[in-house]
């Protein structure tokens, strides 16, 4: 009886042994696979970074020179948003390049003539002709094609002005267009973007059958995104487009006076 209740003890611990070495390998086993599926994990979000940072290397630029709120409203605004970077492009390039040849061109119109028609009286016109030539901007460059016909008659003089004139004011107005393409193409961009968002509200609507706020959401950010984005391009440029406009009309009133003046002094030397 002894013995029995001695083997029946004996094999109830064993027995509890089992089932506590069993459940020790049951929980190593999960730890090492939950271990492995955690490597993989990391590994495949690893990849997935690597991936992320070679891809969204000039984004991440972007976002530093930019800040990353106009980065992500491009990035929601669409495929509408790409033609307009590259007109905002074009239009500051130009920009950029007009501001820098007009403040070449800008000169004291005053002080020029100041120096000019006295030697004109004087009848040196060489001497003129070399201070035209080293003058810089368009006013001195009419001039001096005027000076290099005095041996012709003074007709001949207002006919090479003229002609001066003309090929400065067509170099004066040079890259205008590109600005003024950039003010009628941006808004218009804008409101094609809207219209494409509109039309992905309708579907989202049309998919999901009935009208919720956040299913249209999406769709209208898209066309609020790029009608913002359109009239903000299209602003500026316009601002700027309006002051080179009234420094080429302030250029073309001093080439006429410095021709007026200069035709006057020759008249009174003949």
């Amino acid at each position: 009886m002894y013995t029995n209740k001695k083997f029946r003890i004996l094999l109830l611990a064993f027995l509890m042994v089992g089932m506590f070495v069993g459940n020790l390998c049951a929980q190593d086993t999960e730890m090492m696979a939950e271990d492995d599926t955690t490597a993989i994990v990391e590994e495949e979000v690893i990849e997935v970074e690597e991936t992320t940072q070679q891809v969204g290397g000039l984004e991440g630029f972007a976002r530093k020179i930019v800040g990353s709120g106009l980065v992500d409203l491009f990035i929601k605004g669409g495929w509408v948003m790409y033609p307009m970077l590259i007109l905002v492009i074009w239009a500051l390039a130009t920009s950029i390049w007009k501001i820098i040849s007009l403040r070449y061109a800008k000169i004291s119109v005053h002080d020029f003539l100041e120096k000019l028609l006295p030697l004109v009286k004087e009848k040196k016109f060489e001497e003129a002709t070399e201070l035209c030539a080293k003058t810089r901007g368009p006013v001195a460059s009419v001039l001096h094609a005027g000076l290099l016909k005095i041996d012709q008659g003074t007709e001949e003089v207002e006919k090479a002005i003229e002609h001066a004139a003309i090929l400065e004011m067509s170099f004066l107005e040079k890259g205008l267009i590109a600005l003024a393409t950039t003010i009628n193409l941006a808004p218009m961009l804008g409101f094609l973007g809207t219209v494409v968002g509109m039309i992905q509200a309708f579907e989202a609507i049309a998919a999901a059958g009935e009208v919720e706020p956040t299913i249209v959401a999406s769709g209208i950010s898209v066309a609020l995104i790029t009608t913002a984005s359109g009239l903000a391009v299209a602003i500026p440029i316009q601002l700027f487009n309006n002051f080179f406009v009234s420094v080429i009309d302030g250029l073309i009133i001093d080439m006429q006076t410095g021709s007026e003046k200069l035709t006057e002094t020759l008249m009174e030397v003949k």
